[in-house]
């Protein structure tokens, strides 16, 4: 991935953050006929991403074959008419902020009955938690449950190397980034409200 030095992100929190928030991910593997791409949704299990998917999925056939996976966070587009500087001297162009990391790794194919409900346990948990009465899997009739298992297989991946790309605006003066962070929150479209909070955390911390 393209990525100067302002926009690199390396802080294990931070990416783990973004990961937790935003799991919803895109799967990229190379198959004899081409790239394949899968989207799933994942947990940070340790040093690993955890998922799974239904039998016939082209990733079952694919044990130990190494992979690429893509989380997106918040992400937008920035008009130049929220810098201070365009209306001073007009040299400024449209640009695009977002959020990514990219974690490298092997894939590994768990054909377990008991890992895959432990694995459906922890993402069920994470998401149903904000819910008053949170759902779980033994809220589902036990064949069902036993059925459904039976359809699906568990993946893994083993993070080998991990990268994040946080392009943020810090290539700008701190009143160009203020009026980005302006712009978003008179804006609220979809995602930009996220894209401020961001963006305007990481000017607090650099404070």
């Amino acid at each position: 991935m393209y990525a100067p030095t302002s926009f690199r992100e390396t802080r294990s929190e931070v990416l783990r953050d973004l990961v937790r928030a935003y799991p919803f991910a895109t799967v990229v593997v190379q198959a004899q006929g081409g790239l394949v791409a899968n989207h799933l949704p994942f947990e940070w299990n340790g040093d690993a991403l955890q998922a799974h998917v239904a039998r016939g999925n082209e990733l079952v056939a694919m044990d130990s074959a190494p992979v690429l996976v893509v989380f997106q966070g918040p992400q937008g587009y920035i008009s130049p008419n929220w810098y201070p500087s365009k209306h001073e001297t007009g040299r400024e162009v449209p640009t695009w902020n977002y959020t990514v990391v990219h974690v490298h790794g092997r894939l590994r194919v768990v054909d377990d009955a008991a890992w895959v409900r432990r694995q459906l346990e922890a993402l069920t948990d994470h998401h149903e938690s904000g819910q008053p009465q949170p759902w779980k899997i033994s809220d589902a009739p036990d064949d069902h449950v036993e059925k459904l298992l039976g359809a699906i297989v568990g993946i893994e991946v083993t993070i080998e190397r991990i990268e994040g790309k946080f392009k943020l605006s810090q290539n700008h003066p701190a009143r160009n980034r203020e009026g980005v962070i302006a712009g978003l929150r008179q804006r609220d479209g979809d995602g930009d409200l996220e894209l401020a909070t961001l963006m305007s955390k990481r000017e607090e911390s650099a404070l």
